[in-house]
């Protein structure tokens, strides 16, 4: 498995399993396949419901801990500096660890900032190896890195061919901050599965169209957390580290950005904050 390295020296495997709605059956299900197919990251969030699972998983594969790389996220609902602090025991109690490789912050809403200095000494304290944050956008993220003591080693953002990110990209590299997709395959959309210039580019190297997807973010240095609970796909998605895509190609893809997210509207606009609001 291919690596990338976080802007405080950690090690994190460039592709991995997102586990976004799959139930506790699913997660049992699913995390041994992965596991037994070659990955190592898993990506879940305490807003999953499913870290528990997700721990039952780990312990029982028999894969050593200091093979995994695994990520949870903070809910906003949990913001706040001594809030946080308490969110990260039962987010470790939830998951059987004594400590996270990766913690984001969930969405940039509540007192965020408390909930970023509260992972800063966490961060200190060794009881996560590196923080991050997710869903924040560069006005967001920018603000964050000039008035904070530690730069967000990840920014997890929706990224794929109709989202490319690429302001996102071009501001976090500044910064040392690794972009990581979420969404890399679009959820199955079948306007961009169907995209007759990725169907020719995965023709001509005898791939999928969801492995030039993958392999177009790889080239791009972008950590991708793709999600699947069947076990070809599995293995198929991981299958995307012994061909690379040409200039050209690369050029082809990046001519379909439409900076259009899946849901249709971003995180800004207000049918979005009306529908965090009633999660809480």
């Amino acid at each position: 498995m291919q690596s990338i390295t976080l802007n405080n020296g950690v090690e994190m495997p460039q592709l991995g399993l997102g586990v976004f709605q799959m139930n506790d059956e699913q997660v049992l299900e699913t995390v041994p396949k992965a596991l037994d197919a070659g990955y190592r990251l898993i990506d879940t969030a305490s807003r999953y419901y499913n870290e528990e699972a997700v721990g039952r998983a780990i312990a029982e594969s028999g894969v050593p801990r200091e093979e995994l790389f695994v990520t949870t996220k903070l809910w906003f609902k949990d913001h706040g500096y001594q809030q946080t602090k308490d969110a990260l025991r039962v987010s470790l109690d939830e998951l059987g660890l004594d400590r996270l490789d990766l913690w984001l912050i969930h969405q940039p809403f509540g007192d965020y900032y408390g909930a970023w200095r509260a992972m800063e000494d966490l961060l200190d304290e060794g009881l996560v190896r590196a923080i991050g944050v997710s869903n924040f956008y560069p006005d967001r993220y920018a603000d964050l890195v000039a008035h904070n003591r530690i730069v967000p080693a990840v920014d997890q953002r929706e990224t794929h061919v109709f989202n490319q990110q690429k302001d996102m990209l071009d501001l976090a590299r500044r910064h040392g901050t690794v972009l990581q997709a979420w969404a890399p395959l679009v959820q199955g959309d079948p306007e961009a599965h169907g995209d007759p210039a990725l169907a020719e580019i995965a023709a001509a190297h005898g791939r999928t169209v969801a492995q030039v997807m993958l392999r177009w973010l790889i080239q791009r240095d972008i950590a991708v957390v793709a999600k699947s609970t069947h076990e070809d796909r599995l293995r198929e998605n991981l299958d995307v580290f012994d061909f690379s895509l040409s200039g050209d190609e690369m050029e082809r893809i990046a001519d379909l950005d439409r900076q259009q997210p899946i849901a249709g509207f971003t995180h800004r606009d207000p049918r979005m904050l009306e529908m965090l609001r009633g999660l809480e």
